[in-house]
C-alpha cells in the first residue's frame, strides 16, 4: 500500500505583476488554500522547509521590474515572491539536510517551500544567546554587507570620520558600531527623531541627524564634519551621495551599497558633483556581499563574540504572520521600520 503522504494548507505572498514607482500592498497579494506535501518526491533529492522568519530587504524592489541585465533574476508574476529567510526542514530526500536542521538562505514568501537548489543555503545552529531572526540581519546578508563593505571597501584607519547614510536600517547600524569599534567618529542620517535618539543612545553614534529636517544637506553635512568626511557608507545615493562628495577629503573612500532613494523612481537622478572623485582624488566603488563570501567565517566569529560580550547591539523591526509581509515590506520605502525588517512566520 503507497503510505500516505500528509497534505497541509500553504499560506504564500503573490507577486502580481512588474511595478513602477513606489511599491503599493496591492502589488502583493496574500493567497490563502494553497496547499503542500509535506514528504519531497523521492528522488528529487529535494527537501521541505517550514519558514520561520523572512527578511525584508530593499533590494527586492529591483526584482519587481522586468529588467534582466541585473544581478539577480526579476520576480516570476504569479509566483511567491523570494528572499532570504530562517527555516526548519521538516521532510527531506537529501542527505546533507535532515528533518530537524535548522536553515538561513534563499526561500519564497510562504509558510512551507520545497528547495532544490541548495549553493547559497547555510544550517543553523541554534544558540540560546542569539535569536534564531538574527540570521537573516545581523548574522545574515545585511550583518555581513556592513562587515564586508566597512572593512573590505572603506579601508579604514582609527580616528577617521565616517558618515553612514540609513544608518538606522538593517546595514547602516552594524556599520555605525562597527566604525565606533574601530576607533571612528561616526556620524549618521535617518529620517525621524526617534531613529536620532536611538542611534544617539543606543547604538552609539558619536552624531546623528534627520536628513528630512535638513533644508540644505551640504550645510549639515559641513556642521558634523567641519574638516570633511573621510569615509561615507552610502545606503541611499541621491541628494545625500551628491552633499558628500563635496564633503569627502581628499584620499577619501565611498562604499555604494544601495540607492534606496532612486528604487523607485523611473529615470534616476544624476549626480552633479561628481568631479569631486578627481579633485580629492576620492575612491568610490559598489559592492556586492558576495563578492567577499570567502570572509563569512571571520565575519561570523567576529561579529557573534562581540554581540556575546555587548560590544554591539542590534535592533530588529518584527512584524507576526505572513498576511502582514506587503505592508512590511511596501514600509521600508517610506521608512516606517526602525532596525532590521522580519517577518515572523511561524515560531520555532
Amino acid at each position: 500500500m503507497a503510505e500516505k503522504v500528509q497534505v497541509v494548507e500553504n499560506k504564500q505572498v503573490i507577486f502580481k505583476g512588474f511595478v513602477e514607482g513606489t511599491p503599493k500592498e496591492t502589488d502583493l497579494q496574500v493567497l490563502v488554500g494553497a496547499t503542500t506535501e509535506l514528504k519531497p518526491p523521492k528522488g528529487s533529492g529535494a527537501f521541505l522547509v517550514k519558514n520561520l522568519y523572512l527578511s525584508c530587504d530593499p533590494y527586492m524592489r529591483g526584482r519587481m521590474r522586468d529588467f534582466g541585465d541585473s544581478y539577480i533574476p526579476p520576480f516570476v508574476p504569479g509566483q511567491p515572491i523570494e528572499g532570504f529567510g530562517v527555516s526548519k526542514v521538516v521532510g527531506s530526500d537529501n542527505p546533507t539536510f535532515k528533518p530537524g536542521d535548522f536553515i538561513s538562505g534563499f526561500t519564497r514568501w510562504e509558510e512551507y517551500s520545497l528547495i532544490s537548489r541548495t549553493e547559497q543555503l547555510r544550517k543553523v545552529t541554534p544558540d540560546g544567546d542569539i535569536p534564531l531572526s538574527f540570521h537573516v540581519g545581523l548574522l545574515g546578508m545585511p550583518g555581513f554587507t556592513a562587515y564586508a563593505g566597512f572593512y573590505e571597501v572603506c579601508s579604514p584607519k582609527k580616528g577617521e570620520c565616517v558618515l553612514v547614510s540609513a544608518a538606522s536600517g538593517a546595514v547602516g547600524q552594524l556599520v555605525g558600531q562597527l566604525a565606533k569599534l574601530h576607533g571612528c567618529y561616526v556620524v549618521g542620517s535617518c529620517g525621524s527623531s526617534q531613529k536620532v535618539d536611538l542611534l544617539r543612545n543606543k547604538l552609539g553614534f558619536d552624531e546623528a541627524f534627520n536628513y528630512k529636517e535638513e533644508a540644505d544637506l551640504d550645510a549639515a553635512l559641513k556642521r558634523y564634519f567641519p574638516q570633511g568626511i573621510d569615509i561615507y557608507f552610502d545606503n541611499v545615493g541621491g541628494d545625500m551621495l551628491d552633499a558628500a562628495l563635496v564633503n569627502m577629503r581628499i584620499h577619501g573612500r565611498i562604499a555604494v551599497c544601495g540607492m534606496v532613494s532612486e528604487k523607485n523612481l523611473s529615470d534616476p537622478r544624476g549626480i552633479r558633483n561628481v568631479f569631486n572623485l578627481i579633485s580629492k582624488r576620492i575612491r568610490m566603488q559598489g559592492f556586492l556581499q558576495s563578492d567577499y563570501i570567502h570572509l563569512y567565517p571571520r565575519f561570523l566569529e567576529h561579529v557573534i563574540s562581540y554581540y556575546k560580550q555587548g560590544k554591539i547591539i542590534y535592533i530588529e523591526d518584527m512584524n507576526e504572520g505572513l498576511e502582514s509581509a506587503p505592508s512590511a515590506f511596501v514600509g521600508l520605502f517610506a521608512g516606517t521600520n526602525v532596525g532590521k525588517q522580519v517577518i515572523r512566520v511561524a515560531h520555532e
